[in-house]
C-alpha cells in the first residue's frame, strides 16, 4: 500500500514553489496547497492514487487558488486573468502534466525574503520547504513553541505588508540569501538525522531531501565553499546513520558504533569535498564542521581520532560561528585532550545560557564528563535530568539506561 504521507511530503513544497512563481501571493497559494493535500489524503488513502501525483496535485491546489480568488469580488479582474492561465497552463490532473521543474529550489529562495527578518526566513522556509511544525522548529531553534508560533506569523505578515508578492529572486540576489538557506538545510538535515520528538531517532526523509537540496544549490553556485562545506559535512555525518541504532532501535553512540556499517562511498565523496574547498578561498563554518566530521569518519576508532586536531578546529568554530552548541561540543574534545576536569570548567561557562534551558543536551553532556571524571552520583542525576527534557523517544530510553548503570554504585 502507498504511504500518502511519504508521496506527499516533497510534492508539497515543489506544487507550493510551482504556484509562487506563476502567480505570487504566497499565503494564498500555501492555503491552496493545504487544500488540495486535505483532497489527496482523503482520495490516494482509499487507492486512487494517480499517475502523475504531482500533476494531480497542482492541478487541484491552482483551481483551489482560483476558487480563493473567485470569492473576493475586490479582485474579479485578477479572477478572470488567473481562469485564463489555469486553462492554458493545467487543462486537468491526467491530461497534460506540468513542465519537468522541480521548483523545490526556488521556494527555498523566495522564503529568504528581504521583507522578513533573518530568524523568520529559517522559520517561514522550514514550514514551507521542510515540512517541519512548529515546535519542531521551535525546538531546533531553543525557543518556546508560542514564541515560533508569533514568528511564523509575523514572517507571513510581513510578506503580506510587502505586497503579498514573492518575486523569484535574479542571480544577483540569491549570493545574498544563500547564508540563510543553507542555515535552513543545516536545520532541516538536522531534524532529519536526529529527530526532535517521536519514537524513532532518524527522520530519513528529511535529511535525504536537505542533501538533495544542497547538490542543486552547489549545482548553481559550484565555486562556493561553504555550499561544498555543507554537503560534506551532510554527506560524512549521514554516512553513520547505519550504525547509529541497534537492531531494537536503541541509540548508539560514536564510541560504541560498528564503523564497518558506515557508508563509504559518503565518506569518500564528503572528505574529497574537503579536501577541494580548504586553504583554496575563505573559510566558513561549514568547512570547519566538515574537516571535523572527515577526521571522526577516517579514524579506525575513538582511541585512533585525532581529538588534538578536533580541538583545534573547535576552537576555530567559535571564533567564525560562537554559540553554546559549539562549546558544547568543544567541552567533549577538551576532555579528550585535556581531561574532563577541564571540560566541566568550560561547562560551567553555559550555565546562564538561556538557549540551552530549553533542551537537554547541556545535562547529557555534563553527564558524560562526570561519568569520564569517576562521579556516579553526579553522572546519575544528569543523565535523568537529560532523560526528562528530551522529547525524542531513542534518545531517553539511551539517557535512562545511562542512568541506570550506577544505581548499583
Amino acid at each position: 500500500m502507498t504511504d500518502v504521507g511519504e508521496l506527499l511530503r516533497p510534492l508539497v513544497p515543489q506544487v507550493l514553489g510551482t504556484l509562487v512563481r506563476r502567480y505570487g501571493q504566497f499565503e494564498a497559494a500555501e492555503d491552496a496547497v493545504q487544500e488540495a493535500v486535505v483532497a489527496a489524503v482523503e482520495q490516494w488513502s482509499a487507492g486512487e492514487v494517480p499517475d502523475n501525483p504531482r500533476a494531480w496535485l497542482l492541478t487541484v491546489a491552482t483551481r483551489r487558488l482560483t476558487d480563493l480568488w473567485r470569492s473576493e469580488s475586490a479582485r474579479r479582474r485578477r479572477e478572470e486573468t488567473i481562469a485564463v492561465q489555469v486553462t492554458a497552463v493545467v487543462p486537468g490532473p491526467e491530461d497534460e502534466p506540468p513542465p519537468d521543474q522541480d521548483d523545490t529550489l526556488t521556494l527555498l529562495f523566495l522564503c529568504c525574503h528581504p521583507a522578513v527578518t533573518a530568524s523568520s526566513q529559517v522559520a517561514l522556509t522550514l514550514r514551507a520547504v521542510g515540512g517541519l511544525t512548529t515546535a519542531e522548529i521551535a525546538r531546533a531553534f531553543l525557543v518556546p513553541e508560542a514564541t515560533m508560533t508569533r514568528r511564523i506569523t509575523r514572517a507571513k505578515e510581513s510578506v503580506a505588508a510587502a505586497g503579498s508578492t514573492f518575486a523569484p529572486p535574479s542571480a544577483e540576489d540569491w549570493p545574498a540569501r544563500l547564508q540563510v538557506v543553507l542555515h535552513v538545510l543545516y536545520l532541516i538535515f538536522n531534524e532529519g538525522y536526529t529527530a526532535s520528538s517521536g519514537e524513532e531517532l532518524h527522520r530519513v526523509e528529511l535529511s535525504e531531501e536537505a542533501i538533495r537540496l544542497t547538490r542543486s544549490v552547489r549545482a548553481l553556485l559550484p565555486d562556493d565553499g561553504e555550499v561544498a562545506g555543507l554537503l560534506a559535512l551532510m554527506l560524512l555525518t549521514d554516512a553513520r546513520r547505519p550504525a547509529r541504532t541497534g537492531p531494537d532501535g536503541a541509540l548508539t553512540p560514536l564510541a560504541e558504533q560498528d564503523r564497518r556499517q558506515w557508508t563509504v562511498p559518503l565518506i569518500v565523496e564528503g572528505v574529497e569535498l574537503v579536501n577541494q574547498v580548504l586553504g583554496r578561498g575563505p573559510i566558513g563554518p561549514y568547512q570547519v564542521q566538515a574537516a571535523i566530521a572527515a577526521l571522526h569518519d577516517q579514524a579506525t576508532g575513538t582511541d585512533s581520532t585525532d581529538w588534538p586536531q578536533i580541538l583545534e578546529l573547535y576552537g576555530l568554530l567559535e571564533q567564525l560561528a560562537p554559540g553554546p552548541v559549539t562549546t558544547l561540543n568543544r567541552a567533549i574534545a577538551v576532555a579528550m585532550v585535556d581531561g574532563p576536569d577541564d571540560a566541566l570548567a568550560l561547562l560551567a561557562t553555559l550555565e546562564d545560557d538561556a538557549r540551552l534551558k530549553q533542551g537537554h543536551r547541556l545535562d547529557a553532556v555534563r553527564a558524560h564528563l562526570l561519568e569520564l571524571a569517576g562521579d556516579p552520583a553526579g553522572a546519575h542525576e544528569h543523565y535523568l535530568r537529560a532523560a526528562k527534557r528530551t522529547s525524542s523517544l531513542p534518545e531517553r530510553r539511551y539517557l535512562q539506561a545511562q542512568a541506570a548503570k550506577f544505581l548499583s554504585s
